[in-house]
């Protein structure tokens, strides 16, 4: 490969960093500017003209652009900028990508389109999409159930590339070896379906077996090409999530980031939380406002904790009321998910003259002590709801966790005005520091960021053949205990501008656990060289 085709080429090219003796042994003689410069000084460079970009949309596009042709210098920009970057790259600004993509297209990054009208074209497709790289760790959407914006169809592709970056920028994993990868089996969204634009297919979205035959003939494929892989699965629907997490946790090395990635930062979150109130997660009581796919793995995350901590199942399920759309949860409603009904209550256990359609009224009348939205109802948690929260419990945990920032359940500030600063909080959106009667509250975020990155790179140092819930459990105990608890105002969860070091930490742990379990596929020595080997570092 030589001159323009190594330019073209973002994981080769280093543009004005090319030395004259690369340039004439690569054919790039006259191909740039004379100028050698160093890294560091591209960095600077290119980060000047990232802040002259007039909205966030833009300054996406123009990181987008660096991406696409020298991904050396964009981990190198992101390392640098990391909690300035994410909301850019990945949520919140991802959002107006993903509605513009038709629009926005100009190159497909590196992305594996695989279409269920083809699915004889799978394997030639992961191929092309590879390109001879080693790919140790997919991360896959159907784009069914995006976070707040439901059904994109093909461009919720941009979500599997954002998760992507987040991945190499917090925790080293080598961008040669990740591939991003879209399920296009239609769309539901006829906004889509009729913009002459759209680049997926244009016809509803198929379900049942062939859409089940659809993704077990890429799951096979992707494990046959790939035997290292950790496959991350990314905004499925409700219908779908669980039952695909359900069918292959136990045969591949596999991870669904709604279901238990959210499941152990909310953990994480609620542990922090209780390290700073001094009380046991066994006294907990847990409300949980949208039981979609999100709400339902952070209950089952919850459930298995406490039963780690001695409660039995029965014990542990007594702690639990979820509310949806219509009202608390009751095992003889006819519409619920099967995740839905395994928390489900009996009516006997209530008045018959107690009406529990609404959240206010549930929360009246189970008395919760840990509340957590996952509900896209923006102020769903009322100033009322809140100080009904504080008559029984000193230090409400409220986790307002819907994004984007207008669809949150609350704000930060406002739950620590309505607490009088005792609420523990953590958010789905950054929040800034809230100032109440002279102490600042720093606010933390439940962003599942915080852990899929140690997380991936501890299983992938370890050569992990399986995820279970015990290293889970223990990725979770290990953010949950990074914060200084003993400081006014301390959040529930570490700040993401130490991302990067807290991730090689929670990497350890998982890893550590893997190893303890003998889950590793090859022999591994001392789990810390493993992790720090593994890791990539963005340098010429």
């Amino acid at each position: 490969m030589k001159g323009i085709e190594i330019l073209n080429n973002p994981f080769l090219n280093k543009g004005t960093a090319f030395t004259k003796t690369e340039r004439k042994e690569l054919g790039l003689t006259g191909l740039l500017p004379s100028q050698v410069q160093t890294l560091e000084e591209q960095a600077v460079q290119t980060y000047a003209q990232y802040l002259s970009k007039p909205s966030d949309l833009e300054k996406r596009i123009f990181l987008m652009n660096i991406f696409n042709t020298n991904r050396t210098l964009f981990y190198k920009l992101m390392g640098q900028h990391i909690v300035e970057f994410m909301p850019i790259v990945y949520d919140p600004t991802v959002a107006d990508a993903i509605e513009q993509y038709n629009e926005l297209f100009i190159e497909p990054q590196d992305a594996a389109f695989l279409s269920i009208d083809a699915p004889e074209d799978i394997e030639a497709s992961l191929k092309n999409a590879a390109a001879g790289r080693d790919i140790r760790l997919i991360v896959v959407t159907d784009a069914e159930g995006i976070l707040g914006m439901g059904d994109w169809g093909v461009n919720g592709v941009e979500i599997s590339i954002g998760k992507l970056m987040v991945y190499t920028a917090a925790a080293g994993i080598d961008p040669r070896q990740v591939l991003p990868v879209s399920l296009d089996a239609g769309t539901n969204n006829e906004k889509l379906r009729n913009d002459p634009l759209y680049l997926g297919n244009k016809h509803e979205r198929i379900y049942g077996q062939e859409y089940m035959n659809f993704v077990d003939k890429f799951v096979n494929t992707a494990t046959k090409l790939f035997p290292e892989l950790l496959l991350h699965w990314e905004d499925f629907g409700r219908s779908n999530a669980a039952t695909i997490l359900e069918k292959y946790q136990d045969k591949i090395t596999t991870f669904n980031d709604d279901i238990q990635g959210t499941g152990i930062v909310v953990l994480a979150g609620i542990l922090g939380a209780m390290n700073i109130s001094k009380e046991k997660l066994t006294d907990q009581i847990f409300l949980t406002f949208g039981a979609g796919t999100a709400g339902i793995g952070i209950a089952n995350q919850l459930l298995d904790e406490l039963m780690r901590e001695g409660l039995s199942e029965e014990q542990a399920r007594k702690h639990f009321y979820l509310v949806d759309k219509q009202g608390l949860l009751f095992e003889d409603m006819s519409d619920l998910t099967n995740g839905q009904k395994a928390f489900a209550r009996k009516r006997s256990e209530f008045s018959s003259d107690l009406d529990l359609t609404d959240l206010e009224s549930v929360v009246k009348a189970v008395h919760p002590t840990v509340m957590i939205g996952t509900s896209t109802q923006p102020g769903a948690f009322t100033k009322n709801i809140v100080k009904e929260m504080t008559t029984y419990t000193k230090r409400p945990v409220i986790f307002p966790l819907s994004n984007p920032t207008k669809l949150a359940e609350a704000t930060a500030a406002d739950l620590i005005k309505w607490t009088d600063g005792k609420a523990l909080i953590g958010t789905g959106i950054p929040a800034k520091d809230v100032e109440y009667n002279g102490v600042t509250y720093q606010i933390g975020q439940a962003n599942n960021a915080l852990m899929y990155p140690g997380l991936g790179l501890g299983i992938i140092a370890s050569t992990a053949s399986r995820i279970n819930g015990e290293i889970l459990s223990q990725a979770s105990h290990a953010l949950g205990g990074i914060v200084d608890t003993t400081q006014p105002g301390a959040p529930v969860l570490p700040p993401v501008e130490k991302l990067a070091a807290f991730s090689e930490k929670i990497a350890e742990v998982v890893g550590q656990s893997v190893l303890d379990q003998k889950l590793n596929k090859e022999e591994i020595d001392d789990i810390n060289i493993a992790v720090k080997a593994t890791k990539w570092v963005p340098e010429y």
